[in-house]
C-alpha cells in the first residue's frame, strides 16, 4: 500500500500525527490514545497495515 494512501486512511479514522521520529512517524488515535510507529518508505507491506491498525484499535484497510 502507497505511504500515502495509509496516511489518509489513518486520518479518517480519528488518528493524527503526534511527531516524526529518525526513520519512523509516529501516529497516535485521539480516541483512545494508542500510539503506533509507522515506517516513511514509499510502499509499505499489508501486513504491517494491518498490525498498524490493529495497534491504533482501527478497521485494518
Amino acid at each position: 500500500m502507497k505511504l500515502k494512501d495509509f496516511e489518509k486512511h489513518l486520518t479518517d479514522h480519528g488518528c493524527k500525527l503526534l511527531r516524526e521520529g529518525g526513520n519512523h512517524s509516529i501516529w497516535v488515535n485521539k480516541a483512545n490514545l494508542k500510539q503506533s510507529a509507522v515506517v516513511r518508505h514509499k510502499e509499505i507491506d499489508n501486513r504491517l497495515c494491518k498490525n498498524i491498525c490493529k495497534q491504533l484499535d482501527i478497521p485494518s484497510v
